[in-house]
């Protein structure tokens, strides 16, 4: 499992963020974009980015959208739309930006199989709920080159612990 304690996933790639605390570092709670305010966005991406100095685009909603989607409506949703929407991005700033997206409930929503190390949003409440394949849709078969966001002033944190703040891949494809 990768980690991530530098704060290059604020200047460059894909991150899904969890921490209020860490949000406000990067960019002004009111500098955060909607879901569809994003894709709005797609048809002419701004020259200057709200976050990060100009180096990041947080956008909020993608929990809300998940429960509101039938499990395959969201699936094909991730797999299609958002995906599309972020390449687009991604190719506009020639991946010299961050697109960040904010789940509040990242934290209890978003877990992993230890065993393949594969990433899901818990759709269901309780340990044998349904589970979107999260990973495979947003990266795409390349969770081998997500980390985990650590943020702490300790040492070695625990990657499962308070320092876990969110998840960083560095270019989708």
């Amino acid at each position: 499992m990768k980690v991530q304690s530098q704060r290059g996933w604020t200047r460059r790639g894909f991150s899904l963020l969890w921490e209020p605390r860490v949000l406000t570092g990067v960019t002004a709670p009111t500098a955060v974009v909607s879901m569809r305010g994003f894709f709005a966005l797609r048809k002419a991406w701004p020259d200057d980015l709200p976050g990060s100095e100009g180096n990041a685009l947080v956008v909020a909603g993608l929990d809300g959208c998940l429960d509101s989607l039938s499990e395959q409506d969201a699936v094909t949703w991730l797999e299609t739309d958002l995906k599309s929407a972020v390449l687009s991005f991604q190719e506009h700033y020639e991946g010299q930006a961050a697109l960040i997206l904010w789940l509040a409930s990242g934290r209890t929503r978003i877990g992993m199989d230890l065993a393949d190390e594969e990433y899901f949003w818990k759709i269901g409440a309780g340990r044998d709920g349904a589970r979107l394949p999260l990973g495979r849709c947003l990266w795409g078969g390349a969770e081998a080159d997500v980390a985990r966001i650590l943020v702490s002033d300790e040492r070695a944190p625990d990657f499962d612990g308070d320092a876990y703040v969110g998840l960083h891949h560095p270019r989708i494809s």
